[in-house]
């Protein structure tokens, strides 16, 4: 449980450094996305999946 929280905590600080430093680059972004149809967003969904799962298997 201690290593779940660990890795909430590094998801929190790593998602929030680009809105932190460059809040009009990441509004544009949102926008885009928010402007893509649900295909690719699943796509992109997916991919970032089994990377994430990929790369646990490569540290662990």
């Amino acid at each position: 449980m201690h290593e779940l929280l660990i890795a909430i905590a590094l998801l929190l600080v790593l998602e929030g450094v680009w809105p932190f430093l460059s809040p009009p680059s990441f509004r544009r972004a949102l926008l885009t996305v928010a402007g893509k149809r649900d295909g690719p967003l699943r796509v992109t969904g997916l991919i970032s999946m089994v990377v994430g799962v990929g790369l646990l298997y490569l540290v662990n």
